[in-house]
C-alpha cells in the first residue's frame, strides 16, 4: 500500500511538472495552430500594433511597415526581404516554399493609408485602440486588416508544417493610395523575376455583403474595375490687385468651367458585368416589381422615375455612368493677389468599355472654353480576371461552408486597386477581403472613425487560411 502511494505521489509530481513546462513554453511564445482562438487573438493584437505604424501617404514612410513585417517573418524563420523604391518607400516580400508543382499564390496588400484628421475622430487614428468590439484606426479596412489576415495565413502554414504544392508569397507594397508607382508598379517593373511564377494574386477590395439585419447577402469578388482618368484643368487670365476685380481672371474662368462640369450629367450605360451582378442578386429584393426591374436594368433605366431612384445610391450611380469628382483647387498664394493661373484636379472614373479620348472630346465640349488646358495626371486601361479558376472554386466551397446557399458574385468595382499591374502581365488578380460588412461599416473606408470588428479579424483569419491552404496545399 505504501509502495502504491509512493508511485501515485511520484506520478502526480511528474504530471504537475509537465503541466508547468507546457505553461512555460506557452508563455515563451508557443506557436498556435490554425483556426485556434490563440491565433485569432494574435491577429487582433498584431492589427492593433500595426495600426500604430503611421504610413500616411503622402509621404508614405512604408519602410516602417515593411520593417514591422520583416521582424515577424524573421522570428518565424520565413525568408523575407525589403525592397525600397525610393528613400523611405519600402516594399516587403516574403516566400514560403512549395514543391513547385503549382504556380505561386501571392497575398498582396498595400501598407500606405490616406490622411486622417484627428479633430474629426472619436479616438486617435494611429493608436490602434480596441474598444466596443472594434479595432479603430486609419487603415483598419483599407487595408491593414487584410494585410494581417494574410500574414496569419502564412504563419499558420509555417507553424503547422503544411506541405505545399505552390509557393506562397506575401507582398506588402507602398504607394497604392497615390497610384502604386512606388509599390506594386515598382515590383512588377523592377522585380518581376520575384513574381513571374505567380498563378493567382489575392488583393483588396470587395468583401462579404451583410444586410442591416445581419444576414449575409453575398460574397463579392472584384474581377473588373473602372479605369481612372485623373485630370488637371488650368485656366490662365490677367493677374492684378485683389482690390480691383477682373472678369477675365484665371479664377473666374476656372469657376465658370467647373460650374459647367458640375451641371453636366454623363449618360447612363449598363455594362455586362453590372447587369450580371444585379441579375444575380435581384432575388434578394422583397419587391417582385423591383426584382424584375433589376433583372433587366438596361431597359429599366430608360424610365426616368426608376433611373432617378436607382442613382440616388452613390455606388449604384457610379456603376452605371462615368463619374467626375472635383477634388483639388489651387489659386493665388495671397488673398490680395489675382493670380495669372488657377487650376483644379478632377477624379474621373470611366466604365470599362469607355474610350478615354472619346470622353476627353466630350468633356471639351462641356467646358466650351478652349483656353482651358486639360492634362491627364493618371490613366491606365481597364483589365479583368477570369471567373473559371481554382480561386473561384475554392471560394465557393468555403462560402457555402460558412454560409450555406450563399452566392459568390462579381460586382464592378467603382474604385481601382493595384490589381491592374498583374492583370496587364496576364496574371489573374482578385479583390476579396474576408470580412462581413454592412454598407454602413464599409462606408467608413477613407472616412472618420475607420474601424474593423474584432469578430471580423478572427473570421477573416479563418477564411484566408482556408483559401490559401486549399489553393497551395497538397
Amino acid at each position: 500500500m505504501k509502495n502504491r502511494k509512493h508511485i501515485l505521489l511520484t506520478f502526480g509530481i511528474m504530471v504537475f511538472a509537465l503541466i508547468g513546462v507546457a505553461r512555460a513554453e506557452g508563455a515563451a511564445g508557443e506557436k498556435s495552430p490554425a483556426g485556434s482562438e490563440e491565433l485569432e487573438q494574435e491577429a487582433v493584437s498584431l492589427l492593433s500594433e500595426y495600426l500604430r505604424v503611421d504610413t500616411t501617404n503622402p509621404p508614405g514612410n512604408e519602410i516602417k511597415a515593411a520593417e514591422f513585417f520583416k521582424a515577424i517573418f524573421d522570428r518565424e524563420g520565413i525568408e523575407a526581404r525589403i525592397l525600397e523604391s525610393a528613400p523611405g518607400r519600402g516594399n516587403i516580400y516574403a516566400r514560403l516554399k512549395g514543391d513547385g508543382s503549382k504556380k505561386a499564390v501571392v497575398l498582396m496588400n498595400h501598407m500606405d493609408v490616406v490622411p486622417a484628421d484627428r479633430r474629426y475622430w472619436s479616438v486617435d487614428p494611429f493608436a490602434g485602440v480596441v474598444k466596443d468590439g472594434y479595432i479603430w484606426g486609419r487603415g483598419a479596412l483599407d487595408m491593414k486588416g487584410m494585410g494581417i489576415v494574410e500574414l496569419m495565413a502564412m504563419l499558420a502554414l509555417k507553424r503547422q508544417g503544411i506541405r505545399l504544392k505552390a509557393d506562397v508569397i506575401f507582398l506588402g507594397v507602398a504607394d497604392e493610395e497615390a497610384g502604386g508607382a512606388m509599390g506594386a508598379g515598382f515590383m512588377v517593373k523592377e522585380h518581376f523575376d520575384l513574381l513571374k511564377d505567380a498563378g493567382t494574386v489575392l488583393n483588396e477590395y470587395n468583401f462579404i455583403a451583410v444586410g442591416d439585419d445581419g444576414r449575409v447577402l453575398h460574397y463579392d469578388v472584384e474581377v473588373f474595375q473602372k479605369a481612372p482618368l485623373w485630370l488637371k484643368l488650368t485656366a490662365t487670365g490677367t493677374p492684378g490687385h485683389g482690390s480691383m476685380p477682373r472678369p477675365d481672371s484665371a479664377v473666374v474662368k476656372l469657376i465658370e468651367t467647373l460650374h459647367r462640369i458640375v451641371s453636366y450629367q454623363t449618360p447612363l450605360k449598363v455594362e455586362p458585368v453590372v447587369q450580371k451582378f444585379y441579375a444575380d442578386t435581384a432575388d434578394l429584393e422583397p419587391s417582385p416589381e423591383r426584382r424584375q426591374r433589376l433583372k433587366n436594368l438596361k431597359a429599366s433605366l430608360r424610365d426616368p422615375a426608376f433611373a432617378a431612384e436607382f442613382t440616388k445610391n452613390l455606388r449604384a450611380n457610379a456603376e452605371v455612368r462615368n463619374t467626375i469628382s472635383i477634388t483639388m483647387l489651387e489659386g493665388s498664394t495671397k488673398v490680395n493677389v489675382i493670380p495669372p493661373q488657377a487650376s483644379a484636379q478632377l477624379d474621373v472614373r470611366l466604365l470599362p468599355s469607355e474610350d478615354p479620348q472619346r470622353f476627353l472630346d466630350e468633356l471639351q465640349k462641356v467646358i466650351v472654353d478652349e483656353s482651358i488646358k486639360i492634362e491627364p495626371v493618371l490613366s491606365f486601361p481597364p483589365s479583368a480576371s477570369p471567373t473559371d479558376t481554382e480561386f473561384f472554386k475554392v471560394l465557393k466551397e468555403i462560402a457555402n461552408t460558412f454560409d450555406p446557399g450563399v452566392k459568390v458574385t462579381t460586382p464592378l468595382l467603382v474604385a481601382f486597386t493595384d490589381c491592374h499591374y498583374f492583370r496587364e502581365k496576364g496574371i489573374p488578380c482578385y479583390g476579396f477581403m474576408p470580412f462581413k460588412l454592412t454598407d454602413k461599416e464599409a462606408a467608413l473606408l477613407h472616412g472618420n472613425d475607420e474601424r474593423l470588428s474584432v469578430e471580423n479579424v478572427k473570421f477573416g483569419t479563418r477564411v484566408m487560411y482556408e483559401i490559401v491552404r486549399r489553393m497551395a496545399g497538397e
